[in-house]
């Protein structure tokens, strides 16, 4: 059975207050219909300062969906570990944890936009031995012992749900990241289908003598919408898309490789190019992945497209999953 995935950062360029609070209700309404038909994930994420309103908060977000659902898990993929305070940030997903029921998963990452840690008038140029504060923090905070944080004692509680720690996996795309991750024993999250830093990671895993895993992208991971007529909803709505792709685009160097990078400069480029793809449920289906990603508010796509597009992913595309794993099998 293919995991799937409902990615929500709440971008709407031209937002009133008025409507961002809908589009946040919506998400939570959303995430309790998608639980409540058995999708595995929500998806979220970080990032600072972005005209479009793209969400800073993800775990205050998470918080909200578990009150909404009972069985999914949130991934917030990435926080950006510098910008935050090592010890509050325990504390945050140790609560959230508990409250979840240990279905937060933590993806953490340094991010790539100098911007973000100037607003948080943290240095940029630091930002890899703040991480690794932040994570060996984290894994010190989480044993509910006295340690030494910044030349002083301190203690944080409560503990978590999950022993011996909320799963936390290093993110990134550089060798620097996979090294962090084998040296802390920690999961490592590349962020592309990028199998010789897989490789990378596991010889470095073995250098340190520590155990890991790697959850890295397949080959293929578009971002999907569901549509009745796909020319219909790309001629109506891909300036949605668009707006995504362009603003990742705005910020990404070329040393950094995501799975979800776009070149695209018109709709029809990117309808080409197939990082985002508007499909029926029948060409969902037919698509054979092993990771479905549904990003149905995407770009500040209108709510109630939103909702159609949820709709047939849930209804007439996620029962047939099933059969598909069941064809497959001897």
């Amino acid at each position: 059975m293919p995991v799937t995935v409902v990615r929500f950062n709440l971008v709407e360029p031209g937002a009133t207050a008025a409507s961002l609070g809908a589009r946040y209700r919506t998400a939570l309404e959303m995430a309790a219909y998608a639980d409540e038909h058995g999708v595995t994930t929500v998806q979220t994420e970080e990032h600072h300062g972005v005209a479009n309103n793209w969400l800073p908060s993800p775990f205050a977000f998470a918080g909200a969906v578990f009150g909404a659902t009972g069985r999914l898990a949130v991934t917030v993929s990435a926080v950006i570990g510098p910008l935050h305070d090592p010890l509050r940030l325990a504390e945050d997903i140790a609560v959230l944890d508990l409250l979840s029921g240990g279905r937060l998963v933590t993806v953490a990452g340094i991010g790539y936009r100098p911007e973000e840690y100037a607003q948080f008038g943290v240095d940029f140029h630091r930002r890899g031995r703040l991480q690794d504060e932040v994570l060996e923090t984290l894994l010190k905070a989480w044993t509910g012992e006295e340690f030494e944080y910044r030349g002083r004692t301190v203690r944080v509680t409560p503990r978590p749900y999950t022993e011996p720690h909320p799963l936390l996996l290093v993110g990134g795309s550089s060798k620097a990241a996979a090294r962090r991750a084998a040296r802390l024993g920690l999961p490592f999250f590349p962020s592309a289908h990028l199998p010789e830093l897989e490789a990378y990671y596991k010889e470095r895993l073995v250098e340190y003598g520590t155990e890991g895993w790697t959850m890295m992208p397949a080959a293929e991971t578009p971002l999907l919408h569901l549509a009745e007529d796909p020319d219909r909803a790309w001629a109506e709505y891909g300036g949605h898309f668009l707006h995504e792709a362009r603003t990742y685009a705005s910020w990404q160097s070329g040393d950094v490789r995501s799975a979800v990078r776009s070149a695209a400069t018109t709709v029809d480029e990117l309808r080409a190019e197939g990082v985002y793809r508007i499909l029926t449920p029948e060409q969902c289906v037919a698509q054979g992945l092993d990771s479905l990603v549904l990003h149905p508010l995407a770009g500040g796509m209108p709510v109630a497209e939103g909702w159609r597009s949820l709709r047939l992913f849930c209804e007439a595309v996620l029962p047939r999953l099933g059969d598909r794993a069941g064809a497959a099998r001897p």
